[in-house]
């Protein structure tokens, strides 16, 4: 008994309960955490006339990082389809702590500046975010943003493959937070 309340009280005692630190969290003001995904971020390459959908990327905003992070990354995956990755987004500079709705399919977008993204290889061709594609099913989209130990992944470059990309971001990952949405 005596060593439990001995470890409660050191453990109440440490720098990081001290400090207040908060958890790594990643939101989206388009959808709640295992919500409905809007379908203005759905694909518009599965075919159809549906001018709600518009395959952009939904607004996301992260805090509580932690302090060793030197750059992030973005990966977003079709849980119920193989874990298919839709999107990879890094090297976004540690001062960013959100992405706008729509970010520009482009390699190097604009903002934000200094990012880069995968080029997607599927239904549709292009960089950048590829939205859900589900026609007769409703399917789990998994966003995660990975704090990474470099300012840089200089070993990707336009032309590597969404998993060799999604492979760097792990191996450079010092946390994670992550946010689902269903589409």
């Amino acid at each position: 008994m005596l060593c439990a309340l001995f470890v409660l009280g050191a453990t109440a005692l440490s720098p990081a309960a001290s400090a207040g630190q908060s958890a790594f969290t990643l939101s989206s003001t388009a959808f709640a955490d295992g919500g409905v995904i809007p379908k203005v971020h759905e694909c518009t390459s599965g075919g159809g006339n549906d001018p709600a959908k518009r395959n952009e990327s939904p607004p996301l905003a992260w805090s509580g990082a932690p302090a060793d992070a030197k750059s992030y990354a973005i990966v977003m995956r079709d849980l119920d389809n193989s874990n298919l990755i839709h999107w990879v987004i890094y090297d976004i500079p540690v001062s960013t702590t959100s992405l706008p709705q729509n970010v520009q399919h482009a390699y190097r977008p604009s903002v934000p500046a200094g990012a880069r993204q995968v080029y997607y290889r599927g239904s549709a061709s292009l960089y950048g975010y590829q939205g859900p594609c589900s026609p007769s099913t409703v399917n789990t989209y998994e966003f995660v943003v990975h704090a990474l130990d470099r300012t840089s992944l200089t070993s990707l470059n336009s032309g590597s493959s969404t998993q060799t990309a999604a492979r760097a971001i792990t191996a450079a990952s010092v946390g994670s937070a992550r946010i689902s949405g269903k589409s």
